[in-house]
């Protein structure tokens, strides 16, 4: 073959392969996800496929028009036949609303704490579990609502510490998982006894595992040498270097991740031990956490810096960190094919929030859509045949 056929040759590969890996990349499925936007009021069911991503429809979740009922946590039972919403503000307390996915109707509500945040559905769909941030109260330990999701009745209101969030349930239903933004906590929920199990404090050089209710700041001596501690005190209050923002437990429950919003780091912590593994350096303001199903990747939003982080789950290594289309970004789900990941992102100012999506192959973003103003709390809801 002369080198005069093999330059064709290799212009050809050349000129071919951007659309092969264009193809490669498309979705073959359409994907359907839930976005909550804090200022406006309103849930969009966000649909991405081969044609890009758009707003399939919007649901008003307020109650009064004079009155930003402020919806921040998403949260789709697993039959995906409902979706919970917790509305932050009201008169006096939040509350947990049920809608259904088909029909956008709503199933009921009832009243919780002080600004209920992050939710989530146990694996089970039997409860919902909330975190009561208290967001404008005063700095005094707050509590995590458990709802029972069919009768909608809060069954249990469980005090943690102060400001929780980040509510998330281990794989196999048995742990909740919350963060403490002013006390620097990790707290771990019993969801069989609904009562507090373990306490994990993050401070740095000062990360000690105790067992049982909440230890009393300045007075915890005991439970630390209980663990091990050798009379070590727990950080006092107002000693503040992670600032927690989330908890995300590992597929296989042997771990913790802890997003330290201040730090910039991620605490990694072994839930056999109830000891500190590392702590990894993410990006500015670490804010929210994902793992992915296969337990390979894990996904941080990074608040601070309008950007993205995808993880080595195993060695903690920084895979990629991949610009958003806007800042103050804020959660991430991943689809259940592990293929995309869907970051909300508040924007600032008169600015719509904003969904991006991330290709985890490619490990760049492929999508984006605007939506109401100060998007959060997000989920997914399924993917499904592309329509003909």
């Amino acid at each position: 073959m002369s080198f005069g056929y093999l330059r064709l040759g290799a212009a050809l590969l050349v000129a071919w392969a951007p659309a092969a890996v264009a193809a490669q990349t498309a979705p073959t499925r359409d994907y359907l996800v839930l976005v909550a936007s804090e200022s406006v009021d309103r849930v969009a069911l966000v649909r991405f496929g081969a044609s890009g991503a758009h707003i399939e429809r919007e649901r008003y979740v307020g109650f009064t028009p004079t009155e930003v009922a402020g919806p921040h946590g998403v949260a789709v039972s697993p039959d995906k036949l409902h979706y919970f919403v917790s509305t932050a503000h009201g008169t006096p307390f939040g509350r947990l609303t049920k809608y259904n996915t088909a029909t956008n109707d709503a199933e009921g509500n009832v009243l919780l704490g002080d600004f209920p945040a992050t939710a989530q559905v146990s694996p089970d769909g039997f409860y919902v579990f909330v975190v009561n941030f208290n967001l404008h109260g005063d700095m005094v330990a707050s509590d995590v609502s458990v709802v029972s999701a069919n009768e909608m009745v809060e069954i249990a209101r469980i005090k943690t510490c102060t400001m929780p969030h980040g509510s998330r349930i281990s794989s196999d239903g048995s742990k909740h998982y919350s963060a403490c933004m002013m006390d620097e906590e990790l707290v771990e929920i019993d969801a069989r006894t609904l009562s507090v199990s373990r306490h994990f404090f993050l401070t740095t050089g000062k990360e000690m595992g105790t067992i049982g209710a909440p230890p009393i700041r300045g007075a915890a001596a005991h439970a630390m040498q209980d663990m091990g501690g050798h009379g070590m005190e727990p950080p006092k209050s107002g000693d503040i270097s992670c600032s927690p923002t989330w908890a995300q437990p590992s597929r296989d429950g042997t771990r913790v991740w802890v997003a330290c919003n201040k730090s910039s780091e991620i605490v990694e912590i072994n839930t056999r031990s109830w000891s500190l593994v590392r702590r990894i350096p993410a990006g500015p303001g670490v804010y929210n956490l994902t793992e992915s199903h296969d337990g390979t990747r894990l996904l941080a939003t990074n608040k601070r810096d309008a950007s993205i982080s995808v993880f080595d789950a195993t060695t903690g290594k920084e895979l990629a960190r991949i610009p958003t289309t806007r800042k103050v970004v804020h959660g991430v789900v991943v689809s259940d094919d592990d293929r995309y990941a869907f970051i909300s992102v508040e924007g600032i100012g008169s600015e719509p929030g904003t969904v991006d999506v991330i290709d985890l192959g490619a490990l760049k973003k492929v999508a984006s859509v605007d939506v109401g103003q100060q998007a959060g709390g997000i989920d997914f809801v399924r993917s499904e045949p592309v329509r003909r």
